[in-house]
C-alpha cells in the first residue's frame, strides 16, 4: 500500500469545509479516500459535496440521512422525510440518486484489522450481519441491549464503550465536541455542521486532521 488511507466524518453539505479538509490533506493518486455517511442533509449544499466526493474517487459509505432519503424516493411515503430533507430530495439529480443507491453500509481493511461504518455496531453479535437500521443508526445501547439514538435513550451507554474488537471500527454519525478515541475505535463526526469541525482520520499513521466550521448551519 503507497498510499495512505483518508477516513472523513459527517460532511452534512458542508461542501466549503469538505473542500478547505481536502486541500489541507493535499491528495494524491495513491491516496484513498473514504466518506463515512451523511455526506447531505442540513448544510448548503449537498449536490456539490457529491460532486467533490465523486472527482475523488471516494467510496462513501451510506448514512441515515442517505437511507432516509432513499426510503422516501423508493417508496413515496412520507413518513420517512424529516422536515430538513425536502430541500436536499428536490435538488438531488439522476446521478446523485444512483450515487446514493451505490453507497455499502460497511468497508473493511483485513490487512489493518479495521472496519469503517457509519453509525456503529451492536457488540456480541457478527458485525457482518448487522442490518442498516442499526449500523447506519446506533448511538447508544439501552438496559434492554436495544440500539438507541441518544435522544432516544439518554441513559443508554455508547456503544464503543461496550466494542472489545476486533476490529477496529472507525465511524461517524454520533456528534461530539471532540474525537472519541478508545482502544477498538474511533468516533470522528465532530459536529462540522454544527459549527464544530470536519475531521479525517490518516492512516497508517493513526493522525488525525481538522478544519473548523466556517459557521453554524444547524441547530
Amino acid at each position: 500500500m503507497n498510499g495512505r488511507i483518508i477516513a472523513i466524518g459527517d460532511i452534512h453539505g458542508c461542501y466549503q469545509e469538505f473542500a478547505d479538509l481536502l486541500s489541507q490533506l493535499a491528495l494524491t493518486k495513491d491516496d484513498r479516500l473514504i466518506l463515512l455517511g451523511d455526506l447531505v442533509n442540513r448544510g448548503p449544499d449537498s449536490c456539490k459535496v457529491i460532486d467533490l466526493a465523486r472527482t475523488h474517487g471516494a467510496l462513501s459509505l451510506l448514512g441515515n440521512h442517505e437511507l432516509r432519503l432513499l426510503s422516501y424516493h423508493r417508496t413515496k411515503d412520507a413518513s420517512y422525510l424529516r422536515e430538513t430533507d425536502n430541500d436536499t430530495h428536490n435538488r438531488l439529480r439522476p446521478e446523485d440518486w444512483e450515487y446514493l443507491a451505490a453507497m455499502p453500509l460497511t468497508h473493511e481493511l483485513p490487512e489493518l484489522n479495521m472496519v469503517f461504518v457509519h453509525g456503529g455496531f451492536l457488540p456480541n453479535e457478527p458485525w457482518q450481519k448487522q442490518p442498516a437500521q442499526v449500523v447506519t443508526r446506533i448511538q447508544v445501547i439501552d438496559a434492554d441491549g436495544r440500539p438507541r439514538k441518544r435522544s432516544d435513550a439518554p441513559d443508554g451507554m455508547p456503544w464503543a464503550d461496550q466494542w472489545n474488537g476486533p476490529p477496529f471500527v472507525v465511524y461517524g454519525h454520533t456528534p461530539r465536541p471532540e474525537i472519541y478515541k478508545l482502544k477498538w475505535s474511533v468516533g470522528i463526526d465532530t459536529a462540522c455542521v454544527m459549527g464544530g469541525a470536519l475531521t479525517a482520520f490518516i492512516l497508517p499513521e493513526r493522525r488525525f486532521v481538522q478544519v473548523k466550521a466556517r459557521k453554524r448551519y444547524f441547530p
